[in-house]
């Protein structure tokens, strides 16, 4: 019940926009998603995952490898700045590695 709450708290301080949209990062056992999303419209912008990929290495360095990736991609969709939406997570281990992946390749938070 605690992670529920920590995520409510979390997302009714954040709202992404077209100017500065939503980072939101989601860790599973075996996977990893992160999507940038615009709140007004509703619509994902850009979106990187390891399912259906054939990456190895340890959950941390898949992070890292899927914050290179997202930036990348927001990149390509003309995105500098966003909001950094880390759900019920804390920020530590996977959810540093993926955010200072991110921050290396240009995106800004």
């Amino acid at each position: 019940m605690n992670k529920i709450f920590r995520a409510k708290r979390t997302r009714a301080k954040i709202h992404g926009t077209a100017e500065r949209p939503r980072l939101s990062v989601n860790f599973s056992n075996q996977h990893i998603i992160a999507q940038i999303i615009d709140d007004d419209k509703g619509a994902t912008l850009a979106y990187a995952t390891t399912v259906g990929s054939k990456m190895t290495g340890s959950k941390v360095e898949k992070a890292e490898k899927i914050g290179t990736e997202i930036a990348k991609k927001a990149k390509s969709a003309k995105i500098s700045k966003v909001v950094f939406d880390r759900g019920s997570k804390l920020y530590a281990g996977r959810m540093h590695a993926l955010a200072e992946a991110a921050r290396k390749e240009g995106l800004e938070f």
